[in-house]
């Protein structure tokens, strides 16, 4: 009687499922912005440093949020108050948004002479 050639293929089967529960796992780390918003369509940019940034945003509702937890409009000054002018300022708006909420966040942040702003859009092409 001639011996069977087969290839066990159950531990080639195990080491893919571990490294697809380790893909799917840092696959969610890495999304950027836990805020749902929709950014603006721009035809010209430069990429923004990835360096310790403060980052604001600004919902489809106009809520606002400073890296990623919620703040009234009113309390933005008094956060930014222990921070340096020259800090990088990373700032999200939804492109629903009412124009005013843009207006409002970036007239607070010029009244602190906070003039390093990155307005992220998104680049399809």
């Amino acid at each position: 009687m001639k011996p069977l050639a087969t290839i066990n293929v159950i531990p080639f089967i195990d080491i893919m499922l571990v490294l697809l529960a380790v893909v799917l796992t840092t696959a969610t780390f890495i999304a950027q912005g836990r805020i749902p918003v929709t950014l603006p369509q721009a035809s010209q940019g430069e990429a923004v440093s990835r360096d310790r940034v403060l980052e604001l945003s600004v919902d489809a509702d106009g809520k606002l949020y400073l890296n990623d937890r919620g703040i009234a409009l009113d309390a933005l000054p008094a956060a930014l108050q222990g921070l340096a002018a020259s800090t990088p300022v990373r700032l999200r708006v939804d492109a629903r948004a009412a124009f005013e909420h843009f207006v409002a966040v970036i007239d607070r942040l010029k009244a602190r002479n906070m003039t390093n702003v990155a307005i992220l859009t998104r680049h399809d092409g």
